[in-house]
């Protein structure tokens, strides 16, 4: 399981959210997406903890709380969905009729 942070400082590092979060156990990866074209934080951040227990409590526990002047969102991560599908075709009619 991975946690997601959201509405983070953008004056937040990686190593403030380890420390944060080895409160609650080991850490095992920290990320904080930048924008591809600024190189800005993007105001979140993806936590994994070596137990899942531990992921539990920390998410129970920091959800809408304030962490460096902001009111934190932390949840579990969801599965990205896939953006593109097929292309064209519509959604049905459209067909000819002669």
């Amino acid at each position: 399981m991975t946690i997601y942070i959201g509405n983070l400082s953008f004056q937040a590092e990686q190593e403030h959210l380890v420390d944060l979060f080895t409160e609650y156990g080991e850490v095992k990866n920290c990320s904080l997406p930048l924008d591809r074209e600024t190189g800005r934080k993007r105001g979140f951040a993806f936590v994994e903890m070596a137990n899942d227990a531990d992921e539990q409590k920390a998410i129970d526990d920091l959800q809408d709380v304030e962490w460096m002047g902001r009111m934190i969102r932390v949840s579990k991560a969801t599965p990205r969905e896939r953006s593109g599908g097929p292309r064209g075709g519509g959604g049905g009619g459209g067909g000819y009729r002669g």
